[in-house]
């Protein structure tokens, strides 16, 4: 990746956005072509294929939201699905060059503002509004009124600043080495992807998601 679009704001947020375009283009598609194998596929008979890589990746997604938020509807398991399947394809991206998504903070500020907006609908829905608000902003203590509302509030940094950190300072560091060191850089490529690209990348997809699924866990009532 070019360090002189890791310093230029503008150029990267325009090739952030058209790449989380490219993403969601292909995510759709991709699980456009999976409901219709699952459609085609004969329950008597063992799965293959697609239809056996989406089921172990979402029984695997089910199983975790399940036992982090301690709600057995599996309500959850689609919304985080979501974000474990862009997040890992867009934190993956550097691996061919292109710029990542979650390297400009706007999107990681939209997706930790989706993500807090989803938290609060699905506690409204469980509890109620008013139920909710109350819970969320007002506790047992409603003194701590203005701490509770900073807490709310600190769940959108948590969540946006520590991706867009981790993915644009491993971006940085590994395009600056790439600058500093030119062909020599060649053996040393393939640990700095390892680490950079997948370790970090998967990381910061499980700890996105994670958080969310302690939140909802901590929203929603066990018994609903």
């Amino acid at each position: 990746m070019d360090v002189s679009i890791l310093l230029d704001g503008e150029a990267l947020l325009s090739a952030g956005l058209l790449n989380s375009v490219v993403i969601i283009l292909l995510l759709s598609f991709l699980f456009v072509m999976a409901g219709r194998a699952f459609k085609k596929a004969d329950p008597s008979q063992p799965s293959k294929g697609i239809v056996l890589v989406f089921e172990v990746i979402i029984s695997a997604i089910e199983s975790v939201c399940k036992e982090i938020t301690a709600d057995q509807t599996g309500r959850f398991g689609p919304f985080i699905g979501m974000l474990v399947f862009y997040l890992i394809t867009a934190n993956l991206l550097g691996l061919i060059g292109l710029t990542t998504p979650t390297s400009n903070y706007t999107i990681t500020l939209s997706l930790a503002l989706f993500s807090l907006v989803y938290l609060n609908l699905s506690g409204a829905k469980a509890k109620g509004i008013g139920t909710h608000l109350k819970d969320t902003f007002l506790g047992d203590f409603p003194v701590l009124l203005p701490l509770n509302v900073i807490g709310e509030l600190s769940k959108i940094l948590s969540l946006s600043f520590r991706l867009f950190g981790n993915i644009l300072s491993g971006g940085i560091i590994a395009a600056v080495l790439i600058q500093l060191l030119g062909w020599a850089v060649l053996p040393l490529m393939p640990v700095l992807n390892l680490y950079f690209d997948v370790f970090s990348g998967l990381l910061q997809t499980m700890i996105f998601c994670f958080l969310l699924m302690i939140w909802l866990g901590d929203t929603i009532p066990a018994d609903e």
